[in-house]
Parts: structure tokens; C-alpha cells; sequence
């Protein structure tokens, strides 16, 4: 049930934002996850917050999932100095450094890297964990994901390359901008899978079990199926390349929350009428949230300029490092 009311949760999340961006009330961008929810909360199921996690910039319920709440999301991309970032990443870049979530990437393809980077640190440490790295179809045939695999492998780093294969990058069907569509299968030294993630307990399952893969053999490529009801962005209204009718019918036949309603009800463990008072709790408790993060203040201008300019020093310290070292496992 745990799992149903958090993926609940994320729904209703998106839909709130979709609402106040549509009011003109979040501004920039927005990259909506609902239809995606069986990955957020499965792939948590199956791991720790002691893993490191990093994805892209359709990240909103990946940060619920690793312990943030609705209120700090949505708190974010308004701007209000109570969100999860203080006001000051907006819909694209959460972080929780407490849970080891290293956040959303507004460039394609750039926490791709990043992410072989935290494997490596587990690896170097000797910790008994991963570091999954998150990124979608289009982000798939960036040359990033190439480059960090052959170091990944090189070391043998316990890192998931994880694809979250929504079928559709910027309006473009897969297969008109990817020459291989079987995103699992991109490394030749990297073995691979692919699963239906519409079903949250596929994902937690696949998920525990790469994770013991990769800290005895190293990486891992995993492309989960799933599929996203909003367009790519909130500019693009997401039924210019796809039919209304094909929307339908994942909704109708392969919702992640409507296949988790099922079993319940299938199994006795719920009646429909509990399923329904349990959305309706929820529904009124995130907008109560909302009417009361409208009035929360903007972040002040000294809080905007606090943690700038520090990261050319930082690079510097890094840079140093790693010239100083061969590491050799």
C-alpha cells in the first residue's frame, strides 16, 4: 500500500504543476514524470539512500521518491525559498546530498559522467554500494554515455547506466533519431536488459538484483519501458506525434498506479472504496499544501547569492587531485 500512496503522491504532484504552470504561475521549464511512476518508486524499493542516484531534468518525483516531499517540490518551482533547493533551481535541478540524490541536469547527456564519477567514489571507498545514473531515450545517443561506459567498465565501477525509454525524445519517435533502438544493448562490454517498467514491482525486483550484479561484476546498462502522458516539455503539447488513441490506451491498459490498484483489489489486500478515499486524502492534502506555499517568501537577493562563484576553486581542488593519483583497481 506504501507504494501506491507514494506514486499517488507523484501524480498528483505533476498535475499541480501542470495546473499552476498553465496559471502562469511556475515559470521556465517544466518536464512533467506522470505515466513514469513505477521507476521512481520502484527503483527506490530495490535500493538504499545509502546509493547514489543522479538523473535529468524530468526529475520532479525521482526527489519525492528520494525523500523530498510535495510541498518542497512544488515549493521549488515557484520559486519560493521553502523548496528543496531554495527557490533557486527551479523545476529542473532538486538536490539532497543527505539522501545521496545528486539531482536533476538541465544539459542532455551531462550527469551522465557524473554519475560513473559517484560509482567510482563508491568503488574508491570500498562501500558495499551503487551509483545509479539516470538519463532518457534522446539523451541515449549522446557521446557521454559512450565515454563514461569504457571508463565504467575499464574499472569495473558498480554503476547502472539507466534509460528511461519513454518512446519519444523532443517530439521525435525513437526510432527516426536512434539507429539502434535497443538502448540495453549499446555496450559491447557492458551486458544489459530490458524491462516494462509501467510495473513497480518489476523495477523493484530488477532493480535489488542489479544491484548485487554490480558489486561483484561492475556496470550494467538497463532500459525501462515506460511511457509519459504530458508532452516533453510544458511547450509541447505531446499530440503532434503521437494519437490521442495510443495516450488512451496506456492509461486504459498499462498505468503504473491503475496496475498497482489492481493487484490490491485482485488480492483482497484493498477495496476499491479504501483505494478511493486513500486518492481523495491525498488530493486535498497537496492542495492544501499549495495554498500555503503561495504565501511562502522568494529567496532574498543575499540567500541568491550564497554558493557563487566557489566552483572554478572547487574544480581547481578536484583537478589537483586527480593529477596527484593513479588509481588502479
Amino acid at each position: 500500500m506504501s507504494y501506491l500512496d507514494r506514486m499517488i503522491r507523484m501524480r498528483r504532484t505533476e498535475l499541480e504543476a501542470d495546473r499552476l504552470y498553465k496559471n502562469n504561475k511556475i515559470r521556465g521549464f517544466c518536464h512533467l514524470y506522470d505515466g513514469q511512476e513505477a521507476i521512481a518508486e520502484g527503483m527506490e524499493a530495490g535500493l538504499t539512500y545509502e546509493d547514489c542516484l543522479i538523473s535529468a531534468y524530468r526529475v520532479h518525483c525521482t526527489a519525492i521518491a528520494r525523500g523530498d516531499t510535495p510541498y518542497r517540490v512544488i515549493a521549488e518551482m515557484l520559486g519560493k525559498s521553502t523548496g528543496s533547493s531554495g527557490g533557486k533551481g527551479g523545476s529542473m535541478h532538486y538536490y539532497n546530498n543527505k539522501n545521496n540524490f545528486y539531482g536533476g541536469n538541465g544539459i542532455v547527456g551531462a550527469q551522465i559522467p557524473v554519475g560513473a564519477g559517484l560509482a567510482f567514489a563508491m568503488k574508491y571507498k570500498k562501500q558495499p554500494n551503487i551509483a545509479v545514473t539516470m538519463y532518457g531515450d534522446g539523451a541515449a545517443n549522446q557521446g557521454q554515455v559512450a565515454e563514461a561506459a569504457n571508463m565504467a567498465a575499464l574499472w569495473k565501477l558498480p554503476c547502472v547506466f539507466l534509460c528511461e525509454n519513454n518512446l519519444y525524445g523532443m517530439g521525435t519517435p525513437n526510432a527516426r533519431a536512434s539507429a539502434n533502438t535497443n538502448f540495453f544493448a549499446r555496450g559491447d562490454t557492458i551486458p544489459g536488459f530490458k524491462c516494462d517498467a509501467q510495473n513497480v514491482l518489476m523495477v523493484r525486483e530488477t532493480m535489488k538484483w542489479t544491484k548485487e550484479y554490480c558489486l561483484e561484476h561492475g556496470p550494467m546498462f538497463i532500459e525501462y519501458l515506460t511511457y509519459r502522458y504530458h508532452g516533453h516539455s510544458m511547450s509541447d503539447p505531446g499530440v503532434t506525434y503521437r494519437t490521442r488513441d495510443e495516450i488512451k490506451h496506456v492509461r486504459d491498459y498499462r498505468d503504473p498506479i491503475g496496475l498497482v490498484k489492481h493487484m490490491l483489489i485482485e488480492n483482497s489486500w484493498a477495496t476499491d472504496k479504501e483505494l478511493k478515499a486513500i486518492e481523495k486524502e491525498i488530493r486535498a492534502s497537496i492542495e492544501k499544501d499549495v495554498a500555503t506555499l503561495m504565501n511562502d517568501p522568494e529567496p532574498t537577493w543575499e540567500e541568491m547569492n550564497k554558493n557563487v562563484g566557489t566552483t572554478q576553486h572547487y574544480i581547481r581542488g578536484v583537478t589537483h587531485n586527480l593529477t596527484q593519483h593513479s588509481y588502479d583497481f
